[in-house]
């Protein structure tokens, strides 16, 4: 049962890409780029203050060794595909988009490079090479993401109709994957240990102050980048779980399953009441 959840998990994830895709133009891809100050806070929150966090937690608290591979494990997994469905009631869909895919293409150089810090710090002799990376980013990510971008160049209208139809049932499909690895490995969760949990909430609730503070000035910014640094890519996750020792790969998914919702769920609803309040303080102003 859950190596059909996992590969169900897989494939809701590539048709959520596919769906951004068919959402997206060749413009929203440069956005960033354009943008140099807002692309250095960027990276440097998803992928250097993030694992920084990480390794702080995994050195102050009395956690198991797997425990410990699993939080590492997240926090280098930087890389948000999952990103534009948590904000799609927020203006800044093209940061978002160009944030995903700038992000993950970063990460065929900077995940093998955290990987080979932190062997040493677990003693143990593990390797991921870059090839590896960019051949699981391109099955998972470029390539969903290329044909989506295909078809709405080829099919505009037809992409347009069905993007959001997609992202929505896909993203469905996406979060029954893991309520049912949450109850099929409820035995396994136990074993993680309240502290676990505590830990990795810890490291989600950081994750969001990091992206929220250096977001810069517009409040969209903010929220977009808080999140995309709460937000693991599962897939890199899964290959860069092979290479330590720690707990199955269910659980490290499950187990951020919950922790994302917790700290996640209750920011972006802040976070919505506070721009309808900006909003509204706007047009009474006018």
């Amino acid at each position: 049962m859950t190596e059909g959840l996992l590969l169900l998990l897989k494939v809701s994830v590539g048709l959520l890409i596919l769906a951004i895709g068919m959402g997206s133009t060749f413009s929203d891809l440069a956005y960033l780029w354009r943008r140099p100050g807002l692309l250095v806070r960027s990276l440097l929150a998803m992928y250097v203050l993030v694992p920084l966090a990480a390794l702080v937690l995994v050195t102050l608290l009395p956690l198991a060794p797997g425990i410990k591979a699993a939080l590492l494990v997240l926090a280098v997994s930087a890389g948000a595909p999952l990103l534009p469905k948590k904000l799609g009631a927020f203006e800044s869909d093209a940061y978002v988009f160009s944030l995903v895919v700038t992000s993950s293409l970063l990460a065929i150089v900077v995940v093998p490079a955290w990987v080979a810090l932190l062997s040493g710090h677990f003693g143990v002799a593990a390797e991921l090479s870059p090839t590896t990376v960019a051949v699981a980013i391109a099955k998972a990510f470029l390539l969903p993401l290329a044909v989506g971008m295909a078809l709405r160049a080829l099919w505009p209208s037809f992409a347009s109709r069905w993007s959001e139809t997609l992202l929505g049932t896909a993203g469905i499909v996406l979060m029954a994957c893991g309520v049912l690895l949450l109850i099929s490995h409820y035995e396994l969760l136990l074993l993680t240990h309240w502290l676990g949990f505590v830990a990795l909430i810890a490291l989600m609730l950081a994750a969001l102050a990091i992206g929220h503070l250096l977001g810069g000035p517009t409040a969209d910014d903010r929220t977009a980048l808080a999140v995309a640094c709460a937000t693991r890519h599962i897939g890199i996750a899964l290959l860069v779980a092979t290479a330590f020792p720690g707990p199955r790969t269910a659980v490290l998914i499950a187990v951020y399953v919950v922790a994302s919702a917790a700290v996640s769920i209750p920011y972006l609803k802040w976070r919505r009441t506070k721009a309808a309040a900006s909003r509204a303080a706007s047009v009474s102003g006018t």
